[in-house]
Order: C-alpha cells, then sequence, then structure tokens
C-alpha cells in the first residue's frame, strides 16, 4: 500500500464483533505496542460505560485517534512514509507540492500577498517543496502556519523544515488551535478530511440507526440503535436528493462534523481561498446502492483493511470524503465553491509536465525512470489521479484558478 486510496469499490459490511486483542492483527504488535493499545482500549471501555454501554462510532473514531496522549494522532506512533502505515502525495514526489505551489502562488499574487495555514500538515514534505518551489518564484507567503494535533508529527515537521534557508524559516509558525486573527491568504489542507470522526449509519425498517460501539465480554461489538433526533434529521436532508432511495440494510457513514470544523478554520479567512485535497466522491455516487458498506478503511504498516476495532489507537481510521458535503458547508459560512476537480486535473493545471521535467533534471540519471514512475501515480486514473479531488472554497476572491482550468466538475456536486 503505497497510498492511503479510497474504497470506491469497497462493499464490505462492518464485522458484527472484532476481539479487542484480535487474532486478526494484520502484523504482530510489540509488547509495547500491545501495552499501548490496552491502554486506549481501556480509555474506550470506559468512555462506553459512562455513556451507559453504547458509544457513538463517532466518539470511538475520536478517542482511538485522538484521544490526549493515546490516540492515533496524540501518541508517537510513527505514521508516514516508508515505516509507517501509509505514504501520501507529497511523501511520493516533490512534484505534488510544487504543483499546489503554483496555485498558491497564483491566489497570493492576486492579492497582493498573504499568508498559508496548513491543516494537518504531515511529515513536512509539503511545506517544504511548496515554499522551496515559492521561494524560488519570489511569492513567499508573509507567514506560513501549521495546525498539526500529532506531537510526533510536528516535531518531524520541525525537524524537515529547519533545514530550509533561514528567510524561508523563520516565516514557518506552528499554531495551538485554530487561528482566530483574521489574515487573507490560502487555507490548505491535504489528506485531513478523511480522519474527520464520521457517524455509522443503517437504514433500517423503522427509520435510520446509528451503528455504535459496546462491549460484549472482552470484545468491542457493533451495536444499533434509533439515530438520535439531529444524526435523523441530517441523514434525511443528506438522503433527500438522492436519484435512488436507500435501500432497507443501506449501511455507510456521515460526516456530521464537517459543517462546525469547515466553519472553524475558515471563520479567519478575510480574502482567499480554502483549498483542500482528499479522496472522496460527490453526494449521488457516495450514497449510490453499490456502495453499500461505505468507505470506513484502516490502515496499518501499509496495509489497508476494514476492521476498527483491532490495533486500536495503533492504526489509522479514515473514510472518504462527502464533497457534496464539504461544498455546502462552505456555502453555509460565506464561501463559494470556486472549483471542483480530479487530482490529475488540477495537478495538470498546475504544471504537472513542467515540474515534473524540473524534478527528472536534477535527479541522477539512473532513477530518472523511477522518478517519473513514481510522479505518475499522482495522475493515473488506475492510482490517485481520480480516486483524490480538489476543491477550492472562496472568499472575496473571483478570480480563476489554474488548477480548475482544464476540468471543472462543480455541477456534480
Amino acid at each position: 500500500m503505497l497510498f492511503r486510496q479510497a474504497c470506491d469499490e469497497d462493499t464490505r459490511r462492518p464485522r458484527a464483533c472484532a476481539s479487542l486483542m484480535s487474532e486478526l492483527e494484520l502484523a504482530p504488535l510489540s509488547a509495547d505496542e500491545r501495552a499501548h493499545e490496552a491502554r486506549v482500549v481501556a480509555t474506550i471501555r470506559a468512555a462506553i460505560e459512562a455513556a451507559g454501554g453504547w458509544l457513538p462510532f463517532s466518539r470511538y473514531m475520536e478517542l482511538a485517534l485522538y484521544a490526549p496522549g493515546l490516540g492515533y494522532y496524540a501518541a508517537g506512533a510513527h505514521k508516514l512514509g516508508a515505516g509507517g502505515d501509509y505514504v501520501t502525495a507529497p511523501e511520493l514526489t516533490p512534484v505534488f507540492g510544487r504543483c499546489v505551489a503554483t496555485q498558491c502562488a497564483e491566489v497570493l499574487e492576486r492579492l497582493g500577498g498573504g499568508e498559508i495555514v496548513e491543516l494537518g500538515a504531515g511529515s513536512g514534505a509539503l511545506a517544504a517543496d511548496l515554499l522551496a518551489e515559492l521561494a524560488l518564484r519570489g511569492a513567499l507567503p508573509a507567514a506560513y502556519r501549521i495546525l498539526e494535533p500529532s506531537p510526533e508529527l510536528r516535531e518531524r515537521q520541525a525537524r524537515r523544515l529547519g533545514d530550509l534557508p533561514g528567510d524561508i524559516r523563520r516565516r514557518v509558525a506552528w499554531l495551538e488551535g485554530v487561528p482566530t486573527a483574521s489574515f487573507q491568504g490560502i487555507v490548505l489542507a491535504n489528506e485531513v478530511l478523511d480522519a474527520l470522526p464520521v457517524e455509522r449509519f443503517r437504514v433500517g425498517a423503522a427509520g435510520f440507526e446509528a451503528l455504535g460501539v459496546a462491549v460484549e465480554g472482552e470484545r468491542f461489538a457493533w451495536r444499533a440503535a434509533p439515530a438520535t433526533a439531529a444524526l435523523a434529521a441530517d441523514l434525511s436532508s443528506l438522503t433527500a436528493d438522492l436519484a435512488t432511495p436507500l435501500p432497507a440494510g443501506f449501511v455507510s457513514e456521515a460526516c456530521v462534523s464537517m459543517d462546525p470544523w469547515l466553519a472553524a478554520v475558515t471563520e479567519p479567512l478575510r480574502s482567499g481561498i480554502a483549498l483542500l485535497i482528499d479522496y472522496g466522491l460527490p453526494r449521488g455516487a457516495y450514497y449510490a446502492p453499490e456502495r453499500d458498506g461505505g468507505t470506513l478503511a484502516c490502515h496499518h504498516r501499509q496495509r489497508r483493511h476494514d476492521d476498527v476495532f483491532i490495533n486500536v489507537g495503533l492504526q489509522d481510521l479514515s473514510a472518504s470524503v462527502d464533497f457534496t458535503r464539504v461544498a455546502t458547508a462552505g456555502l453555509a459560512h460565506g464561501l463559494r465553491v470556486a472549483g471542483y476537480t480530479t487530482q490529475a486535473h488540477f495537478l495538470l493545471g498546475t504544471g504537472f509536465a513542467r515540474h515534473l521535467a524540473a524534478v527528472r533534471a536534477a535527479t541522477e540519471p539512473s532513477r530518472e525512470s523511477l522518478c517519473a514512475r513514481t510522479a505518475a501515480r499522482l495522475v493515473l486514473p488506475s492510482a490517485m489521479g481520480e480516486t483524490f479531488k480538489c476543491i477550492a472554497l472562496a472568499r472575496s476572491y473571483d478570480q480563476p484558478l489554474s488548477g480548475f482550468s482544464l476540468r471543472d466538475f462543480t455541477a456534480s456536486l
């Protein structure tokens, strides 16, 4: 598994029950890892007991990923790169960061300058490549601020960006929380939306059911309960315009936290764009009958599987993005959809061929072919090119964006 790939074809249902210390682990855990998993399991089990024996899946996912000092993104597990659980586009090749920089430079120039706020900067590869390219273009932002929930990733980012020239490095700062002071520029997020906690649901005979987590002996188990009024209203709104009604028994997920999250991270943006890149689908495709089972996926040591109840706190949990929900949330908070397209079209529109040629020219001849093949994964339909999408949400910015100049699929939302 070379990158986190959307499970568009995945029609599997959640397993009825999975062991807390399951024999289904995809790779043996060390003693330290087992001890850490036990602490995370104990935390979640206590939350289930405090909630009366049943926990919404969104809360389970939140604790597994973000519980302070314990969750996957809050503890010290190595996540990105060949030695981690997955590899994202910026780690594959600097071509990705250079293309994103081209779009950022265009926006900053038309704004007359500004800042970039990156959400979840991973290993720091995107920031490093983007800033280096902006420096070459004479288009550095006044500041490059990073909001990173993972202490381990924050340390990696600091090490990587610490190697940049002083004039670039001085512009970089880490945020302790969502920025509150208004600014103009760009909010940037690559593979962040997929890690927002989601609600798991099922279409029942008597209405929508929430699929939550309970404890069964020494095991976590899926348990259904009637959807709350708020969740039922959200799902009713979500499904109202679908071409085909969802059949009884249909299982999927809904990211009800998208609206408040997007409102918080874009509220300080006075003028500019939010550029969000992730794997996902428009709503009509996301909730198509053949996609029964949803898109929930786990990544552990470069392997993808669907058992959310093993390697607890040690594996990534994610769900594909409903980009219609992203667009709707943006509109509700004073943003307009300035473009929506595939990653392939976005990269091609921002100079993919030119940037690849420059990277190849700086590569040892013996590695040029590998360099080209690796970069091609970003745009090939069978790899990341069509699975990943880019959406731009604009506020007080009405200029065209080169990343969406080749094809704009906003109408599909």
